[in-house]
């Protein structure tokens, strides 16, 4: 398996399920923010213990060539992108898998070696049958205590029931200092301008330093990398600012639809700033995920009978995947950021003249992800409409 092409396979597709939830109607005016690899993980556990024609239509949705494949990228990645590194003075990141499977059911062995040993999922028995009230505050304090708080409840009252047998979640924390803060006593409220047409008061981050960023045809793209630990990882903020006020939906269809997008609008080269600018915002978004994965052809799994390699019993036949919840939260403000999330075409380069001042102004909505730029790999997507809206 060549990890970069999976890394790069798994990008394009975080960036579709991207368009599509951000460009949703109910959430197409809204701050957003999600976790496509929390996503992802999931939807890794839960390939690994299908077959047949689920199995095929998963490995197809998720751009790999085999279940071996997907578990050797998911294992990689557990490994390289989610250690924590805050004892050398990188961000803090904490990642954990849990699995919760009815008290008259056994994992298969091959299930559980995946489950523990590439997932590094803790698995629990549990009674859902009498008991699923208490299961559900379970699994919703496991979140908080992997989320350091943040997010209090992924799985919603009701969403278990005496007729649930296992329950997949995933928690993914991360708190980053930025490699240059920004001075608190420069932040001000100034206009930031609403796709209604309206306008807001908002507190803008400012810094006279170089920064990263590239302009392109319509947009221009700004990064902010995080304080580095002792290893080589590198994790950095990427904003997409359109240049048109209105312009959020294109670039979102855009960046969703070309593949490969990502990589090739990076900014590596640091330029002298004009006017710039950047909000601080605070978003928390939460959603179900299956209807969206419904939508872009993802069906067997949510429908029975393929998801036969999970549990030691006939009742094995009869599993489906009910609902994916997944909650995310971010915060963005002059030390840095801290983030969490749980889940259950033709480029045209302006050229800058190296002595050009860039403005890079942030106000008006636009795209922002959380990238590890060793990898490549994607943690958080989100777009921000309204700053002072959480």
């Amino acid at each position: 398996m060549d990890l970069r092409q999976s890394i790069k396979n798994q990008t394009d597709v975080s960036l579709t399920l991207a368009k599509h939830i951000l460009l949703n109607n109910n959430n197409s005016h809204s701050n957003t923010v999600f976790s496509p690899l929390s996503v992802h993980v999931v939807l890794g556990l839960i390939t690994a213990g299908s077959s047949a024609q689920t199995q095929k239509q998963l490995l197809s949705f998720l751009k790999a060539g085999s279940s071996d494949d997907l578990n050797s990228l998911s294992g990689q990645l557990v490994d390289l992108v989610f250690a924590d590194g805050s004892g050398s003075g990188g961000p803090c990141v904490s990642f954990a898998n849990g699995v919760w499977i009815d008290e008259s059911l056994a994992l298969k062995p091959l299930f559980k070696q995946v489950v523990e040993g590439v997932y590094k999922a803790a698995s629990l028995h549990v009674d859902f049958q009498t008991k699923a009230t208490e299961v559900t505050n379970s699994v919703n304090s496991w979140a908080e205590k992997k989320t350091n708080g943040l997010i209090k409840e992924i799985l919603p009252s009701g969403s278990v029931d005496s007729s649930t047998r296992l329950v997949f979640a995933n928690a993914l924390y991360f708190k980053g200092a930025w490699t240059d803060k920004f001075d608190a006593s420069t932040t001000k409220e100034d206009e930031f301008h609403l796709l209604d047409g309206s306008s807001i008061q908002v507190p803008f981050m400012t810094s006279k330093k170089k920064q990263l960023i590239s302009a392109f045809d319509g947009f221009k793209v700004l990064g902010l990398p995080y304080k580095q630990g002792g290893d080589k990882r590198q994790f950095s903020m990427y904003f997409f600012l359109p240049d048109a006020k209105d312009g959020l939906p294109k670039l979102v269809e855009e960046v969703g639809s070309v593949a490969g997008f990502l990589e090739r609008h990076i900014p590596y080269q640091k330029v002298e700033v004009g006017d710039f600018r950047i909000p601080k915002f605070k978003i928390s978004f939460g959603f179900e995920a299956s209807e969206v994965l419904k939508e872009l052809g993802l069906v067997l799994p949510f429908s029975g009978d393929g998801l036969t390699e999970m549990v030691d019993s006939p009742m094995g036949q009869k599993l489906y995947v009910s609902s994916i919840f997944h909650k995310s939260f971010i915060e963005v403000n002059e030390e840095g950021t801290e983030a969490a999330a749980a889940s259950a075409g033709v480029i045209k380069l302006r050229s800058l003249q190296m002595f050009d001042k860039i403005d890079f102004v942030a106000d008006r909505p636009f795209l922002f992800l959380i990238r590890e730029d060793m990898t490549g790999v994607v943690q958080f997507i989100g777009q921000v409409h309204n700053p002072l809206a959480t």
